[in-house]
C-alpha cells in the first residue's frame, strides 16, 4: 500500500512497545552506594514521566513506553537488591572491596567490584560476576589468579586489597 494512502493520525498514535530490559539471574549484591543509585535512578525516571504525562496530549507516548519499561526495570533491582557490607575485612577481596592487581608484564590496575547496575569500567567499578570481577572475588594479596577473556587467559597476581566505601 502507498504511504499517501496512510492515516497519519492513527500512525502517529500506535506506540511500539519497547523491548524490555532483561533482568539478569545472578543475585543482585549492590553496595550501599549502588542502592543510593538505584532509588536515585528511579526518582529520575517517575520525575521524567510527571513531566510527559503533565504534557497531556502533546507528551511523546514513545516515550512514556520507554520511561515505563525502565521504571519497571529499575523498581524489580530495588526489590530485589540485597545490600553488602563494604566494611568487613579487607582480607578477601569482595563485592565493595578495591582490589589492585599485576598482569604479567607488571602493569598495574585497580578496581572495585560492585552490583551489576552499578557497574562502569571506565570508573574502575568492575561487575563481581564479570570474567574478571570473577577472578578476583575471594582472592587475598598475594594470590594469582586467571582472568578469562575473550582474547586470551591472562594470569594476574592480587597487589592489594581495600574495603570499599
Amino acid at each position: 500500500m502507498s504511504r499517501a494512502f496512510v492515516n497519519e493520525d492513527n500512525a502517529a498514535a500506535q506506540v511500539s512497545p519497547p523491548i524490555e530490559r532483561q533482568i539478569s539471574t545472578n543475585t543482585n549484591y549492590v553496595t550501599p552506594r549502588g542502592l543510593g543509585q538505584l532509588h536515585d535512578q528511579v526518582a529520575r525516571l517517575q520525575a521524567q514521566y510527571s513531566e510527559e504525562n503533565a504534557l497531556g496530549d502533546d507528551a511523546d507516548k514513545q516515550r512514556m513506553a520507554e520511561i515505563e519499561r525502565d521504571l519497571r526495570y529499575f523498581n524489580q533491582r530495588l526489590q530485589s537488591a540485597q545490600v553488602v557490607s563494604t566494611t568487613a575485612s579487607p582480607d578477601r577481596a569482595q563485592i565493595g572491596s578495591w582490589v589492585a592487581f599485576a598482569d604479567e608484564d607488571n602493569v598495574e590496575q585497580r578496581v572495585q567490584l560492585v552490583g551489576e547496575d552499578q557497574a562502569d569500567a571506565g570508573s574502575q567499578l568492575i561487575n563481581w560476576a564479570s570474567p574478571l570481577g570473577k577472578a578476583l572475588l575471594g582472592s587475598q594479596v598475594g594470590d594469582e589468579v586467571t582472568w578469562k577473556r575473550p582474547v586470551g587467559d591472562v594470569v594476574i597476581e592480587v597487589v592489594g586489597i581495600e574495603a570499599g566505601d
